[in-house]
């Protein structure tokens, strides 16, 4: 762990930790969902701020629960995490292995990368539901509510798992991937 590096919490024997860059990006998404709830919906500018301070934590925790996806991968790989760091580029997290673990074969790295896309495919497909359930099961009381579930699983689903396979410089699940499968 660096200076910058602050740790947040010890979660399922995973040491999770913040560098400073987590509290800019954080800024940002506040202000980008509570502008697009300004933009898009007739919410005041106290109930805007707080829909993107609630936004902003569904997505930290969108981000977490991914990376609990990677670790759930890399334990039954023989090869376990031992830590999430959030803040990388502003809005990202990244998985962290041991410095000592030796040469691993491709397909362990493979299988590690993908545990997080699908965790989040998965989480995102029962959002999605139970929100499409509220919505029509609740009605005008119940849509608030729904349409946050369903926006989660939609980040979870678009973001978290189709967005993590896109290969972008070295950055995202997809990049891993394709790197270690040109190496099989």
């Amino acid at each position: 762990m660096s200076n910058n590096e602050r740790h947040l919490a010890r979660v399922a024997g995973l040491d999770i930790s913040l560098i400073p860059t987590f509290w800019a990006g954080t800024g940002l998404l506040i202000l980008l969902i509570s502008g697009g709830l300004l933009l898009l919906t007739d919410a005041s500018l106290l109930a805007a701020l707080g829909g993107g301070l609630l936004g902003t934590a569904l997505y930290w925790l969108a981000e977490i629960l991914h990376h609990f996806g990677h670790a759930i991968a890399a334990q039954r790989t023989g090869h376990p995490m031992i830590g999430v760091r959030l803040g990388v580029f502003l809005i990202l997290g990244t998985s962290l292995y041991p410095q000592n673990e030796g040469d691993l074969p491709a397909a362990l790295h493979i299988r590690r990368a993908s545990g997080g896309p699908i965790t989040s495919a998965i989480l995102g497909l029962i959002f999605i539901a139970a929100g499409a359930l509220l919505i029509q099961a609740a009605g005008e009381a119940g849509s608030d509510l729904g349409a946050w579930v369903l926006g989660f699983g939609l980040l979870n689903l678009l973001y978290f798992s189709l967005g993590a396979l896109i290969p972008i410089m070295g950055m995202t699940d997809g990049s891993t991937i394709l790197y270690w499968r040109k190496r099989l």
